[in-house]
């Protein structure tokens, strides 16, 4: 009997296996390289034409520093410019190497503003044989709207992005249709700290001119923006590039948020003005020192944190959600859609937490027969009970769906213990179109949907600090909990359920595929959840 259940469980793994190879070999690949004024990045996309999605294999960079251009003539330097070469060259073996369809780059401000701009682009093509197309900076804030409308729900609501470059500022309105508002500025971190930041830390003087002098650069974008929102309007100030992302790894490091992504994460102005308050009273080697920030990230951080800040106050917004997605993602979503991968470049947003969540549950092996099976229970006994067995307004359906469809993840590394390694999965896994926190509620609500009820010592728990999301999180475990007890048997032989909520009571009726079909085991299944219900909420709980 062992032995049969030794082979029957190597065949499952095999054809789960088979299924996840079946499934890879449907996509492409697509790489992109944003030649920039500080760095240049190579990304590495895996396109899924069923989904209508895609997400990233490879990402890296190279500080090539083309920001630091002759002093007098404005031109790039031999020496950048051999830094970029080597770079592009290691850039384009590795993207032949992964055999993708098409490689796209494209040069941004440090480029399109030098002298020999142009001359350098067409070395690139004599030396290495890349073609680089050099985009002007509206075409580079539209790209940048397109890779963070590819990972962010904007809901309808107004969105104010903000990219903070080494030799230009972008900031796009938007509301998840077309852009209102493109603008990009000359003002960025690198130029900034090459042209007025002579000695380090800087004086109170220099402080006061470098605000002064971007307030007054931003102003005539800052007056397009707000030309656009109507009237009442108030946008989400989204931020991204390399400057938004080392402050919120220092504001996370320092408010003991640690965090593997910080996609969604969100910063508040006093935590920033407290990190930028301390960051400029520190010289070049102590900020150095600090683990978020890299050698050359140190140096620049200061303007760049100073416009992240100017800005913030300018449109005057007590909040900045950060976004790990912008212009190679946009870079990705433009091809896609010449490619007719997707109808329009704003397909994304109707669905980016759908498609991401069935990404993560191909990659992942999930069965997506039982999940989908499971995640439709759940929404019952959601939409059935609440008032009941929850009070939620809403937000929790389409965490509880979410975890629902991935709750099982884990169990292609460990089948006793998969609660906690499908939490570990979704963790660290990518969710776009949820909120740090709701990401972080998506992974607890699977962890907790079996064995143990939350305890205070459970990393997953303490991640949770807010006391309406650990409620939240109490109550959709416990709804996906009675949806997994449902889920018994290979092929299921449920095929609804029929729920009665009120007065406290609740009455469960499972109703067969066919007429007169045992269900005595997913009875017994459902009892036992049952009884631990019982002990956490005031609530009678039969099955009919």
């Amino acid at each position: 009997m062992l032995g049969d259940s030794i082979k029957n469980s190597f065949q499952r793994k095999s054809r789960e296996l088979d299924l996840v190879e079946h499934q890879d070999t449907d996509f492409c690949r697509l790489a992109t390289i944003d030649i920039g004024t500080n760095s240049t990045h190579l990304l590495i996309a895996q396109i899924e034409p069923k989904l209508n999605t895609f997400s990233i294999e490879l990402a890296e960079k190279s500080t090539t520093r083309l920001g630091e251009r002759d002093p007098e003539s404005g031109e790039l330097t031999s020496l950048a410019m051999n830094r970029a070469f080597s770079t592009l060259k290691r850039f384009k073996d590795l993207s032949e190497s992964y055999k993708v369809e098409s490689l796209i780059i494209a040069a941004t401000s440090a480029v399109r503003e030098a002298p020999n701009g142009r001359t350098f682009i067409s070395e690139i093509k004599t030396k290495i044989g890349l073609d680089v197309e050099l985009i002007s900076g509206a075409e580079e804030a539209r790209l940048i709207y397109l890779g963070v409308l590819s990972g962010m729900q904007f809901g309808g609501k107004p969105h104010l992005v903000l990219d903070i470059g080494g030799g230009s500022t972008e900031l796009i309105l938007a509301d998840s249709s077309e852009a209102r508002a493109l603008t990009s500025t000359k003002i960025g971190a690198v130029k900034l700290q090459r042209e007025f930041i002579k000695k380090d830390p800087i004086s109170s003087e220099t402080e006061l001119f470098l605000r002064s002098f971007i307030r007054g650069s931003m102003e005539s974008a800052i007056d397009k923006i707000s030309k656009r929102l109507e009237v009442g309007e108030e946008p989400v100030l989204v931020a991204t590039s390399g400057t938004a992302m080392a402050i919120g790894a220092l504001i996370s490091n320092k408010e003991n948020h640690i965090q593997s992504k910080l996609q969604g994460y969100k910063i508040s102005k006093n935590s920033l003005d407290s990190i930028v308050n301390h960051l400029i009273k520190m010289t070049p080697s102590e900020r150095s020192e600090l683990s978020s920030l890299s050698e050359r990230r140190s140096e620049i951080i200061i303007p760049g944190a100073l416009i992240l800040q100017t800005i913030m106050n300018m449109v005057n917004v007590n909040e900045i959600v950060l976004s790990e997605r912008a212009l190679r993602e946009g870079l990705v979503v433009d091809w896609m859609c010449r490619k007719n991968y997707l109808k329009d470049q704003l397909s994304f947003q109707g669905s980016i937490r759908e498609r991401t969540v069935l990404h993560q549950s191909r990659r992942f092996g999930v069965n997506s027969k039982r999940s989908k099976i499971v995640s439709e229970f759940a929404l019952t006994f959601y939409d059935q009970t609440k008032g009941v067995l929850h009070n939620d307004n809403g937000e929790g359906r389409d965490l509880l769906w979410a975890a629902a469809k991935l709750h099982a993840c884990g169990k292609h590394i460990n089948i006793s213990s998969y609660h906690k390694h499908s939490w570990y999965l979704i963790r660290n896994g990518e969710l776009l179109g949820y909120s740090q926190s709701e990401h972080l509620m998506v992974a607890s609500i699977a962890r907790y949907h079996r064995k143990s009820f939350p305890k205070k010592r459970h990393e997953s728990w303490q991640l949770l600090p807010d006391e309406s999301e650990r409620s939240l999180v109490n109550d959709m475990s416990l709804l996906l909990r009675l949806s997994c007890a449902l889920d018994r048997r290979p092929e299921p032989l449920i095929s609804k359920i029929v729920i009665e909520a009120k007065n406290k009571k609740v009455n469960i009726e499972l109703i067969p595929n066919d007429l007169g079909q045992n269900l005595d085991l997913e009875k017994w299944s459902l009892n036992k959840v049952i009884l631990l219900v019982k002990k956490i909420k005031d609530v009678d709980i039969n099955i009919i």
